[in-house]
């Protein structure tokens, strides 16, 4: 039987296996994660209510999902090959599975995909960020600078990203842009776009460079995470401003130093001129107590001179130089 026609009832099985209660929680838009321990243990957490117990599941049936997520995936998990990522192919939800020997027993995360669009608008309006700083988003989009987002785990970097995208939708709606992610999170209106997803045999790396040969006036990188850094940082460089990525990191100038490790994974040489050339600007997004919020957005205006330099306002609690 095809995958195609065997998708019905994969979802079905995997529908089974989840339980009535983790299936509403996936059609509930507050929902922000789901988690599995190896104990057995099931944690979700929901926007504006943190992280609480939600039951336990079973070995056998936490076993089911991350097999009918590999099988939905047209790939394997077993002792061997104990690690399963991708996109649940129920909502396209990322989905991270672990089996034994590397867990005790079965344990699995869903990080739910947005289905919202929260925009810079309503940011300011929750205080999630000031009217100067949505301001400077905007000038950047409207000056075709390149923006990362900076952020540690669940700050909110992707959604960030969404609405900064719908800002450049409206500001330049004839632009044509080419979107890659390795699961499918940013969420773009515009008319011409063009969505590429990395696989077990195709990196981000190589996507990259099939990119520039798809005529993109901007090249939009759900997350970078590895030496495919350099091949974005150059493709901004050479014609192709006023792109979007996100970066895994707790302040915005130690996203300067992320982006230095992950080029040098790709090249022997110091990286910081091309960093300093290709990006503009750094918006460092934070979760604290009371929610997200952004914590401080940097103008970068090269690397000269053994630093980076940035507009004499840019707010920053870091000694701009960078070792």
């Amino acid at each position: 039987m095809s995958q195609l026609r065997s998708h019905p009832r994969l979802v079905r099985k995997l529908q089974d296996a989840l339980g009535e209660q983790l299936c509403v929680a996936l059609d509930d838009a507050a929902v922000v994660e789901i988690m599995l321990n190896p104990d057995g243990r099931l944690f979700i957490e929901r926007l504006g209510h943190g992280v609480a117990a939600a039951g336990i599941m079973s070995p056998g049936a936490a076993e089911v999902v991350i097999g009918s997520v590999a099988h939905a995936l047209q790939s394997q998990v077993d002792n061997e090959r104990p690690i399963i990522s991708g996109e649940l192919p129920i909502g396209g939800h990322r989905f991270e599975g672990l089996l034994p020997p590397i867990v005790s027993t079965p344990a699995f995360v869903i990080r739910r995909r947005a289905s919202r669009l929260i925009p810079l608008a309503e940011y300011v309006r929750l205080k999630m960020m000031t009217d100067a700083q949505a301001s400077a988003i905007r000038s950047a989009i409207d000056a075709r600078v390149n923006i990362v987002i900076s952020g540690g785990t669940g700050s909110g970097k992707t959604t960030l990203a969404n609405a900064i995208i719908a800002e450049i939708v409206a500001a330049a709606p004839d632009d044509r842009l080419v979107i890659l992610e390795d699961t499918a999170e940013i969420q773009c209106a515009a008319e011409n776009a063009v969505s590429l997803h990395t696989s077990d045999s195709v990196d981000m790396a190589r996507l990259l460079k099939s990119t520039m040969r798809l005529r993109p006036d901007r090249i939009i990188v759900g997350e970078v995470r590895d030496g495919a850094a350099l091949t974005l940082l150059k493709a901004w460089n050479t014609g192709h401003p006023g792109g979007v990525t996100t970066v895994h990191s707790n302040t915005a100038m130690s996203a300067l130093r992320r982006l230095e490790q992950l080029t040098a994974e790709a090249s022997q040489q110091p990286m910081r001129e091309v960093i300093g050339e290709a990006v503009g600007l750094v918006v460092s997004i934070e979760r604290t107590a009371k929610g997200r919020r952004v914590r401080e957005i940097i103008h970068i205006e090269g690397y000269r001179d053994g630093r980076y330099h940035m507009e004499p306002n840019s707010p920053a609690d870091e000694d701009p130089h960078v070792t």
